[in-house]
């Protein structure tokens, strides 16, 4: 995920108790005896993302985490991590020895929230209106691997694969595969708004302002029939402009919890001074940041000069002033607490160094200083991101090897623009799809990739193809670090750290340490006021 996100100007009062909204899907103003969560996750209908929680196009944390919510899947994460679990599936297993044919049967009984009974014919409808529609936004990639869907009878799918892909289960649980009706859902192009229907745990109203959503309430589905046991009733994710007014909120008691994303200086201080009635949880993290090149730019087509800048980064010094405690450096794609990690970029570049940034740039007869704008959203990925900037800037431009600018973007105008190629270096996020080495190789490197790149390495390909038919995924783990090697020598994306994530609620809600997975997947179904977990 996108994996990667989505945090909006201030344009009404989101502190005060009942969110007054210019526009509603319903009429409805969330809040009551409802459990209200914060968020700076944004989501903006725009003519560059007119649909964007679609799932045939939505593939960013903060839209998946709206879709979890009121979309089943036929396999979904289990609330600790691990190999996915039925949840509209009775039943999933490959049928054959090499990982290519995947057959699961349905649920007796499921409906969409409408009533409307839920066939195998909604599930290949589904997933077949994803690849079919193939919007930019990377999101076709993650299913493209399948050849042809059969369905026998009402209640059977069973998924034919271009070549063999033990993750597939794992594919399946993503909002991607999302299950929706195709009385609602045109199966040729994206569903424009906000709205969601489908046969997932909530069914879902939007409050907006204009083309953004100030807050989605999320109301129990009686229809849902699945994996999920539900601890409360109703829901309010209500979307704030920065983590300081996220956080007055909190303290406030306007809501129950906040999320995405605290700042690293508000962390810090709920650290250092704990405040009354609000408990800070942290939990694992599998987000990375890093530095995304255009291989096809002038500016840095030659191999040379995004090896130096490889050189020159100091991710230590990123992670520790400005991210503080939340964040560690990263040195590869892969973070740490994946298998197969392994330090590539550290294995060959070593500490940050003037000296061998030079001399690739002088080997390759490249003038210096290398004039370049690193581009970043401003509202994406929290507050952090600014500075983070301005210390690569000025990492850079201190080696007089660069002549470095940088230029923030919000995420609605950042996104599209970096798609269509206008941006040389940029900086993005990922939150995983799922946690395994090939969700941190195939978005980036993979065919109709997430980052829409120039880049091709045949050989990275291959590997990534080859690392699929590993049903024991440690076994998997040598493609994978010859994977790691390639990127670190071609250099086009440079990681740069991978984040701990942390949740601040009031004392008396429960299932907060369940809210988020290692993913950055919310889990509202796990929380509840007063009662026990």
């Amino acid at each position: 995920m996108n994996r990667k996100t989505l945090v909006l100007p201030a344009v009404v009062s989101l502190l005060a108790p009942v969110l007054v909204a210019c526009g509603s899907t319903d009429g409805e103003s969330g809040g009551g005896d409802a459990m209200v969560v914060g968020t700076t996750d944004q989501f903006v209908a725009g003519e560059d993302a007119p649909a964007p929680l679609d799932p045939a196009y939505a593939y960013d944390t903060g839209a998946w985490n709206v879709l979890r919510q009121t979309l089943q899947t036929l396999m979904r994460t289990p609330r600790g991590g691990g190999e996915p679990v039925p949840d509209a599936a009775e039943s999933c297993i490959f049928t054959d020895t090499v990982s290519e044919s995947y057959r699961c049967k349905l649920r007796s009984g499921l409906q969409f929230a409408d009533g409307t009974p839920v066939t195998a014919e909604d599930v290949k409808f589904s997933v077949q209106r994803v690849l079919d529609i193939d919007a930019d936004n990377g999101t076709a990639a993650l299913l493209s691997n399948i050849d042809t869907i059969e369905t026998k009878g009402d209640d059977e799918i069973i998924f034919h694969l271009a070549t063999p892909d033990a993750t597939f289960p794992y594919k399946l649980s993503t909002p991607a595969a999302g299950i929706v009706s195709k009385e609602k859902y045109d199966g040729k192009k994206l569903r424009d708004g906000f709205q969601v229907d489908g046969s997932g745990p909530y069914t879902m109203k939007t409050e907006t302002d204009g083309d953004r959503i100030s807050q989605v309430v999320f109301t129990k589905n009686p229809q849902y029939e699945g994996d999920l046991k539900l601890k409360n009733d109703k829901v309010v994710l209500r979307s704030f402009p920065d983590a300081d007014a996220m956080g007055k909120a909190l303290e406030s008691g306007d809501i129950d919890m906040m999320t995405r994303a605290m700042s690293p200086e508000q962390i810090k201080d709920m650290v250092e001074n704990p405040k009354d009635g609000i408990e800070l949880t942290e939990m694992p993290g599998l987000e990375i940041r890093y530095l995304a090149f255009d291989t096809s730019n002038p500016t840095v087509k030659d191999k040379a000069v995004r090896q130096a800048v490889a050189s020159l980064v100091d991710r230590g010094q990123i992670a520790g002033e400005v991210y503080g405690a939340t964040a560690e450096p990263l040195y590869s794609l892969i973070p740490k607490s994946i298998s197969a990690h392994t330090n590539s970029f550290y294995n060959k570049y070593g500490e940050p160094s003037r000296k061998k940034a030079a001399a690739l740039l002088n080997g390759a007869g490249v003038d210096t200083p290398v004039k370049l704008t690193l581009h970043y959203t401003t509202d994406h990925y929290g507050e952090g991101t600014a500075k983070e900037f301005e210390a690569l800037r000025d990492q850079l431009n201190a080696s007089k090897l660069f002549d470095v600018k940088i230029e923030g973007t919000e995420w609605s105008k950042f996104r599209p623009a970096q798609k269509r190629g206008d941006y040389a270096v940029y900086g993005l996020g990922w939150f995983p799809d799922f946690p395994d080495p090939d969700n941190y190789t195939a978005p980036f490197l993979g065919e109709g990739n997430f980052l829409n790149t120039p880049y091709v390495s045949e050989k990275a390909r291959a590997l990534i193809v080859e690392s699929r038919r590993e049903v024991d995924r440690t076994a998997a783990a040598p493609a994978f670090k010859q994977i790691q090697k390639i990127v670190a020598d071609d250099v086009p994306v440079l990681p740069l750290w991978q984040g701990k994530q942390f949740v601040a609620a009031r004392d008396d809600v429960t299932g907060v340490e369940w809210a988020l997975n290692s993913s950055s997947d919310l889990q509202l179904w796990e929380l509840s006021k007063g009662g026990t977990d």
